[in-house]
């Protein structure tokens, strides 16, 4: 097993460029709880999903800006609990990313069936709270969590390096999770995709079709350019913490390089802000609304009736038919 590279110092530039990306990732979760709270016609299934994944990068966003901030020099009490926040925070977005794109693979791919979502949401709340809280425990009990000396890490705590099965522990409580997802979900996308030009190829031969079957590729195109986005975004935040992850088992000095560590602390602090710019900002519902509650904030006229929430959708084609994709440009617009 190789020893420990040398502790990696912080510069302030650097850790600035941290904090700030803790702050804004804050600001972008708590930006997608508020909108799930201002206006309840935009609560889809897919973005009750996503709340639930603001408020575990939200709680991420925070226990990172605190070790950013302490800027630990060595193990202690408020070390421990930071990793241990930090920890269960960061795997449950892991499952709760995974479970977006499962949810939405089967809301598209197997649409005719239609998921069981009560059943599914219960089993998406089991596996995202329940396995890390199990493993943050049982790595708290253990006394496995500590200071990692921002090898690992960009100043906050984690695994301590000085455990003899740190490595193992490296995985159970992130590494692992974060890896299959780097697999899952650009699978589900792939998967997506391929439903999506078959139902192309299925229309372009059979028209005109009835009038329900016209709105599965208008669904699928909206859904594509999302599902596009959270595979490549996350891997993109994502990849540099595994980088130095591989560079810290090889004792390699390159996991100490100034560009590789500020990449590695805005990858892994800024999922709630990339969440925001790619579910709020490009969102076409939401960010109409945001824009007209601030222009009313700049103005002393009262709310209109589209800002107070309800929405301009058209009517059901059927009285019976489901209300899942009803809010489909609340859940997955186009940009």
């Amino acid at each position: 097993m190789p020893q420990a590279a040398p502790p990696t110092e912080l510069v302030p530039s650097e850790r600035t460029v941290v904090l700030l990306s803790c702050a804004l990732s804050a600001l972008g979760s708590g930006l997608l709880v508020a909108t799930h709270a201002l206006w309840p016609d935009l609560r889809s299934r897919a973005r009750r999903l996503l709340l639930f994944l603001s408020l575990a990068d939200l709680l991420s966003a925070a226990s990172y800006f605190y070790g950013v901030l302490q800027d630990f020099a060595g193990p202690s009490w408020d070390c421990v609990l930071q990793g241990a926040l930090s920890t269960f925070a960061n795997t449950s977005s892991f499952f709760w990313t995974v479970a977006i794109a499962f949810y939405l693979y089967l809301s598209i791919v197997r649409a005719s069936r239609g998921p069981r979502t009560d059943r599914l949401l219960w089993a998406f709340h089991v596996v995202s709270w329940g396995i890390p809280l199990v493993i943050t425990v049982a790595a708290v009990a253990l006394k496995k969590i500590g200071y990692d000396a921002s090898d690992v890490s960009v100043g906050w705590c984690w695994i301590d390096l000085e455990a003899k099965d740190h490595v193992l522990w490296m995985l159970l409580t992130g590494k692992l999770w974060e890896m299959l997802a780097y697999i899952l979900l650009p699978l589900l996308y792939l998967l997506v995709r391929k439903h999506i030009n078959r139902a192309h190829m299925a229309l372009s031969e059979y028209r005109p079709i009835l009038s329900e079957e016209h709105r599965l590729p208008r669904r699928c195109s909206v859904a594509d350019k999302k599902l596009v986005l959270i595979p490549l975004i996350f891997i993109c935040l994502r990849v540099w913490s595994t980088v130095r992850f591989v560079l810290t088992l090889c004792d390699s000095p390159a996991v100490q390089t100034p560009v590789l560590v500020v990449l590695h602390g805005i990858g892994n602090t800024f999922q709630g802000g990339a969440n925001c710019i790619m579910f709020v900002l490009c969102t076409r519902a939401v960010r109409t609304r945001l824009f007209s509650l601030c222009c009313w904030c700049c103005s002393s006229q009262p709310p209109t009736k589209s800002l107070a929430g309800t929405p301009k959708a058209p009517m059901p084609s059927k009285p019976g038919e489901s209300q899942e994709f009803q809010g489909t440009p609340g859940e997955l617009p186009s940009t």
